[in-house]
């Protein structure tokens, strides 16, 4: 064999050599792909459990925003839903320690950038979003946000919300989103409108639509839960009952309307008063109830005093008309060796039976229940 034979073969069992390597790369990469979508497939399912799983509507709302920053790696997240009372704007319902209920920025339903992410159905950048719309007051709250990527919540043909990434961690100095990330995002997007959707309905149908505070039957059911989880943990909580006083004279003397003014400053006035694990309820009527986990009786006497106080001295203005009011309270405290009740209907009582003391003292004032003090 020649020596120009030899090196021809050489080359060409090198060739051979090298495209099998080609092959085996490009295996490789094929492999790498498959077993990331698969990956990726097994965490969508865990994320559509856990949305499922959570129907508490200000818990739902966390979990999707720290599911989206882990998933898309992101400093930040943020989310506006409708309004559940009015159905008029997009609420920022995400960043409470930031704004008050009465500033929360918001996006009217009817603004053009609506219209746009529901025609698009994908996400897109506020660079993008500029260029197609010119509503400046809605930019201007989303500037604010510091976007790099927003996503609409879309459940079939409704938009339930905005979905708003803030800044990107860095990968090798690109900040974009690929093709696949923003696939990706839809994904969860779509799974947390269904989510959404679903705790808005209990919401609504758990809250007094007037003064925004629960209703009856759901204070009930949680109240139930936590003197279960007291009695295992050896804590106190506490259930305070309030009455407005003489609020039959406010609806026979200004009429009906001045009464349900009174009722809803009441019910923002006991909402600030309390910590984010408290729950308030409006009873009926203009009765409501508190419920404070972990708290001893001379907390829950604090807090009880504290609502009294402010809304004695808070200046009730109706049609230029400035009001009293007054409101009268019973305190009672679950306590597993002193004061160990079996239902929450006994529970209730006590408080209502001590809010009987109140009133039968002269009013405005607060009383703890006592087992020697009640009987009527």
């Amino acid at each position: 064999m020649s020596r120009r034979s030899k090196v021809s073969d050489i080359i060409s069992e090198e060739k051979n050599k090298i495209s099998s390597l080609e092959n085996k790369t490009d295996a490789l990469d094929l492999s790498l792909q498959y077993e990331k979508k698969i990956y990726d497939l097994e965490q969508m399912l865990d994320i559509a459990k856990s949305f499922c799983q959570n129907l508490d509507f200000d818990n739902l709302l966390e979990s999707i925003v720290y599911i989206c920053m882990a998933q898309m790696h992101v400093l930040g997240a943020e989310i506006f839903v409708r309004d559940l009372i009015t159905n008029e704007n997009y609420v920022l319902e995400t960043a409470k320690d930031l704004f008050d209920d009465n500033d929360k920025p918001s996006i009217p339903v009817s603004s053009p950038i609506t219209k746009k992410l529901l025609d698009v159905q994908m996400p897109i950048t506020f660079d993008e979003l500029k260029l197609l719309i010119e509503d400046q007051k809605t930019l201007e709250t989303l500037k604010a946000l510091s976007p790099t990527l927003i996503v609409p919540l879309i459940q079939k043909t409704h938009l339930n919300g905005l979905l708003i990434l803030q800044e990107r961690i860095a990968i090798e100095d690109d900040v974009s989103y690929t093709e696949y990330e923003q696939n990706q995002i839809m994904s969860i997007a779509s799974l947390a409108s269904v989510a959404i959707n679903n705790a808005a309905l209990i919401e609504q149908s758990s809250t007094d639509m007037m003064t925004h505070l629960k209703l009856k039957f759901y204070f009930f059911n949680i109240l139930s839960e936590a003197i279960d989880q007291a009695f295992l943990q050896n804590e106190n909580i506490g259930v305070l009952m309030f009455d407005i006083d003489f609020f039959k004279n406010f609806n026979d003397t200004y009429g009906h309307e001045c009464g349900d003014y009174v009722l809803v400053e009441v019910a923002n006035i006991i909402r600030k008063s309390l910590r984010e694990s408290d729950t308030a309820s409006r009873y009926g009527g203009e009765e409501f109830t508190v419920l404070l986990p972990n708290t001893k009786t001379e907390e829950a006497i604090l807090v009880a005093e504290r609502i009294r106080a402010a809304i004695d001295t808070h200046d009730f203005i109706y049609n230029n008309l400035h009001l009293h009011v007054t409101i009268s309270c019973g305190v009672s405290v679950f306590d597993a060796s002193d004061n160990l009740v079996n239902s929450p209907n006994e529970f209730v009582n006590q408080a209502d039976q001590a809010l009987y003391i109140s009133k039968s003292k002269g009013r405005n004032r607060v009383t703890l229940y006592r087992k020697s003090e009640n009987s009527r």
